[in-house]
């Protein structure tokens, strides 16, 4: 039975590139024992990995991969050790087994930290990377196979896969996983949701999501950090071309210096992206569709003065519940001025709402997220959105991804 099962397999593995792994170690992968979280062999690759990425010329070039080698260094993950352990106590916990993960394809470097959280929580990894070619991918998969010739024990755990969509292939990855884990939005989790899964098996999804920023006037008004500020906006929204689901696509402004406020912000930060950014001419055509499409459905919409398409404002009259489906990248922000923050309900009280971001004093979320609202699963200073932690979307990934055994 095991020799038909490997003939069928091998057929379809024909199917995907092998980024790290061979199809000869996809049988390897299915027989690897579950470890414990925080095996110190598994400390061990991750500190290599990130020796190599900090210390590569190339990866320095990019912001999101110096974060993920950051996120992975040996004293970043002696943190997250004790605070499992001091959230975990005595409990006796191993890895799920295998975990087939499914990144999203417009965010370069998720494919990472969804594979590092199942490598520390003691799982064996399927992880189907990004299918557009993004340099920062392919550094880091190349830093992967270096620390895997230092980190042989590791080896069997890591299997790295790149591959159209084809149902034959999710139907195997699917099949032998003991959870899944979709990081693609709506469309991807139907698409991977007619593979079944085995009837133990679990999956965790990560549906569409936006998020918005919340900025004190006062506070930002009475700071020496306006342009740090600015330069802290860009990495949450420009790095990613606003792709990612932590990036904010409105802006609410609070306060008595607003005007005063928006203006020195929103100048700071044309600075940076003139600088920075690479614009192509098709993201302008976008963001004009994404106005005018915007503009036969909701009313009160103006378009603010830009010296350019550099960054694109719409102001709101109103909160319309339906104004997160107009949505768009490369700098196309909503920006709304209220003076109560439960104002914004309409756009809280929706499970797509995920993160808010502030400047000023935290306390002023409060008010939303005591008030009984659907979404806000994390509520974080801005520049710090794309911070990933093993608590994301409101999922404790490290109950998630391990085992309890239950001992009396």
């Amino acid at each position: 039975m095991l020799r038909v099962f490997e003939m069928a397999y091998s057929e379809v593995l024909k199917k995907v590139d092998h980024i790290v792994g061979t199809p000869d170690s996809f049988a390897a992968l299915l027989s690897c024992k579950a470890l414990k979280p925080f095996d110190d062999r598994v400390c061990s690759f991750l500190s290599d990995l990130s020796e190599m990425i900090m210390k590569d010329p190339q990866m320095r070039a990019f912001p999101d991969v110096m974060t993920f080698g950051f996120w992975i260094r040996r004293s970043s993950v002696a943190g997250m050790k004790e605070r499992f352990e001091r959230d975990f106590g005595d409990t006796i916990c191993r890895g799920k087994g295998l975990v087939f993960h499914i990144a999203p394809s417009n965010v370069p470097m998720n494919f990472a930290y969804s594979l590092a959280a199942g490598l520390l929580m003691g799982n064996s990894n399927i992880v189907r990377i990004p299918s557009k070619d993004f340099p920062q991918t392919g550094l880091t998969c190349s830093a992967i196979r270096r620390a895997l010739e230092k980190n042989e024990d590791i080896r069997p755990y890591i299997y790295l896969v790149k591959y159209g969509h084809d149902r034959e292939v999710n139907d195997l990855f699917s099949s032998v996983c003991d959870e899944r884990i979709i990081w693609g939005g709506d469309r991807t989790i139907e698409e991977i949701r007619l593979s079944p899964l085995l009837p133990r098996s679990q999956e965790i999804t990560f549906a569409d999501r936006y998020s918005l920023a919340v900025i004190d006037s006062d506070a930002y008004m009475g700071t020496s950090d306006k342009e740090r500020l600015a330069g802290d906006f860009y990495n949450d929204t420009y790095l990613t071309d606003q792709n990612a689901c932590t990036s904010p696509r409105i802006v609410i402004w609070i306060g008595d210096r607003v005007e005063e406020a928006r203006s020195l912000f929103w100048k700071n930060l044309h600075d940076i992206v003139k600088e920075k950014y690479r614009f192509e001419a098709i993201q302008a055509v976008d963001k004009l569709d994404a106005v005018l499409n915007a503009g036969c459905d909701i009313d009160g919409l103006k378009l603010e003065e830009n010296e350019d398409n550099l960054i694109v404002r719409v102001r709101v009259s109103d909160i319309y519940e339906d104004i997160m489906d107009h949505i768009c990248h490369s700098g196309y922000f909503y920006e709304y001025i209220c003076e109560d923050i439960l104002k914004i309900i309409p756009l809280c009280d929706d499970k797509r709402c995920q993160t808010i971001s502030y400047i000023g004093p935290k306390e002023m979320i409060t008010p939303l997220t005591e008030s009984g609202v659907k979404g806000i699963d994390r509520v974080i200073p801005i520049g710090r959105t794309m911070d990933f932690e093993l608590i994301w979307d409101g999922y404790d990934l490290r109950s998630q991804l391990t085992r309890i055994i239950k001992v009396e």
